[in-house]
């Protein structure tokens, strides 16, 4: 499908998402990066966090672009009701690999579409990864790839796809957009 320039803004500066966009034939006609704070507040649940993340993206791209479609989007990975969050450095990075390996974790994104007149809905996805145990030479060998670099966690698209046992839910929310419910945001806006 060619990709048609669609009239919302995608408040994200992830290429991931814009691609999955491009992918179903919705560009944005721009892509505006919120700046926010994402520190978690204390209390908050996984899925209130990545909501409010979500939501709080799309306000901020709606404050600079008054009267526009704002698309934004969060993901996290959660081991129960610990939020993973991008590493820093390549020992973060090891530490979050071996939390991970032999173990069933979420990967969870919300997606957040404000319209024009200021009308806010959102959806969260959650899917179920079953990863292989990984050997120390696995970990430091995906550790030095950096693919993990600017991502939470790692990216499902290239090297770890081959430690994946099991997933179960939503490949593309996976990646950082699940398409089949941001596509239903996008049309229930009346964005064509």
């Amino acid at each position: 499908m060619v990709s048609q320039t669609k009239d919302f803004i995608l408040a994200s500066a992830s290429p991931q998402r814009k691609r999955l966009l491009e992918q179903i034939g919705f560009a944005p006609k721009e892509v505006v990066s919120a700046d926010i704070n994402e520190q978690e507040e204390k209390y908050e649940k996984p899925l209130e966090y990545v909501r409010r993340m979500a939501r709080q993206k799309a306000l901020a791209v709606s404050d600079l672009r008054k009267n526009e479609n704002i698309l934004a989007s969060d993901t996290i990975i959660t081991v129960g009701r610990r939020i993973i969050h991008k590493s820093k450095t390549p020992e973060d990075q090891e530490k979050v690999m071996r939390l991970l390996s032999g173990r069933n974790h979420k990967v969870v994104t919300a997606v957040c579409l404000i319209d024009k007149k200021g009308k806010i809905a959102d959806r969260v996805v959650t899917t179920r990864i079953s990863m292989k145990r990984l050997s120390e030479e696995e970990i430091k060998a995906y550790v030095a790839s950096n693919e993990w670099v600017g991502v939470c966690g790692y990216k499902i698209e290239g090297l770890l796809a081959g430690f994946v046992r099991q997933m179960v839910g939503s490949f593309t929310g996976v990646v950082g957009l699940p398409l089949y419910e941001t596509r239903n945001l996008i049309l229930g806006a009346g964005i064509r």
